[in-house]
């Protein structure tokens, strides 16, 4: 940029605190990457976002750790809840085929194992304490 005849430098936008950790805080949640705020955001500079990570941020943004998206609190607990929804549609499974069993069988196959796993249980425990 010129003004009569002298360049003037374009300088950098400083960004406030609160500004830098929102705009972190949506990085490490895994709602964005850190290129990804900086197009949001206008933000300038290349590596301006992975600075105030390595600076500001709960994960290590350091150079050569391997960053694994999934790492991010927002993604472990999505993960949770995939694993929790598939380990009830399970759950809901055994528990027809043990129906199914009883019936077929005239057994009563929860009640016997409930025993053995309670019983085991009990052993285990008193292993540990052992």
């Amino acid at each position: 940029m010129e003004r009569g005849n002298e360049y003037v430098k374009k300088t950098q936008k400083d960004y406030s605190l609160a500004f830098k950790l929102r705009v972190i805080n949506e990085v490490e949640k895994g709602y964005l990457t850190y290129r990804q705020a900086q197009k949001k955001y206008g933000i300038q500079g290349k590596s301006t976002v992975l600075k105030w990570l390595r600076k500001h941020g709960r994960l290590n943004w350091n150079k050569g750790a391997i960053v694994n998206k999934k790492e991010t609190p927002y993604h472990q607990i999505q993960e949770l809840k995939k694993r929790i929804k598939r380990l009830e549609a399970e759950k809901e499974i055994l528990n027809m085929v043990i129906e199914v069993a009883d019936e077929e069988f005239g057994m009563d196959l929860r009640k016997k194992h409930l025993a053995l796993s309670l019983e085991e249980q009990k052993r285990q425990s008193e292993d540990k304490q052992a």
